[in-house]
């Protein structure tokens, strides 16, 4: 039985995704409910609470969900506490002998990235309610979209550049400490979302060469043996209905 088992919705990326990437660049096995027939019926059994108390983990409200059997049956949920547990588990943090407190810089990173580049990009085509279509707010997500791209797209570029041209960033490329961490990984799963959500500003400011480290970067976690595997293979889903989706008329250059 693989260690790692990742519980979350099939059909598409996800918040999910942050998780899988991190798997596959350590190469551990792993299980995930998107790749199991009738997976799903455990996502929904975790947040209708029909999953047992097993007495020792709290219920869960929201995918993803990771089980560590490896560690008394540990369940934990919410995207960035898993990504920091796992890059804990499989040496993708800092090393806390050389860098006690680079743990938490790295989180602070992750929480960036997923507050502006994940967050708030959903929120542009879902701004009045997720419980609504997209068809309802449409007005609203036109003017949400816009306004991102032209302010807050920029905002968040612009951070990581100067985090990667930081002395804490070191030398290499990378986030924190010169070398990669579970960070890295995030924020590449943003970029890519963001480039197949926004695709015109992202060629833009690419082309425009104000944010080439962040660039470079994303680049550079795609081709990792491990990742390139991994985003050549079946086991990665295509954008759909997810976080990241494409609209023609969202689809502003900035």
């Amino acid at each position: 039985m693989a260690p790692y088992h990742l519980i979350y919705w099939p059909g598409f990326p996800g918040r999910g995704e942050h998780v899988r990437l991190v798997l596959e660049e350590a190469g551990v096995s792993y299980t995930d409910t998107a790749h199991i027939p009738d997976g799903v019926n455990e996502v929904i059994s975790h947040i209708s609470g029909a999953a047992p108390d097993d007495g020792t983990n709290p219920p869960i409200l929201a995918p993803p969900v990771l089980r560590h059997e490896g560690n008394n049956n540990l369940v934990i949920s919410q995207t960035p506490n898993i990504v920091l547990y796992l890059g804990e588990q499989l040496g993708l943090l800092p090393d806390p002998k050389t860098d006690p407190t680079g743990k938490w810089k790295v989180n602070e990173l992750i929480l960036t990235a997923l507050d502006g580049l994940s967050d708030e990009v959903h929120d542009c085509h879902h701004p009045i309610a997720s419980s609504l279509y997209y068809e309802d707010q449409k007005t609203e997500s036109i003017r949400r979209s816009e306004d991102w791209v032209k302010n807050r797209l920029p905002k968040f570029l612009g951070y990581f550049e100067r985090v990667l041209g930081s002395k804490s960033a070191g030398s290499g490329g990378w986030l924190h400490g010169g070398r990669l961490t579970v960070a890295d990984l995030v924020l590449f799963q943003c970029l890519d979302g963001v480039k197949f959500m926004f695709p015109k500003a992202m060629t833009r400011l690419e082309k425009e060469g104000k944010y080439g480290k962040v660039f470079a970067l994303y680049d550079a976690v795609k081709e990792r043996p491990n990742i390139k595997k991994y985003l050549e293979s079946e086991r990665r889903q295509k954008y759909a209905n997810g976080i990241y989706r494409y609209y023609e008329e969202l689809d502003f250059e900035g």
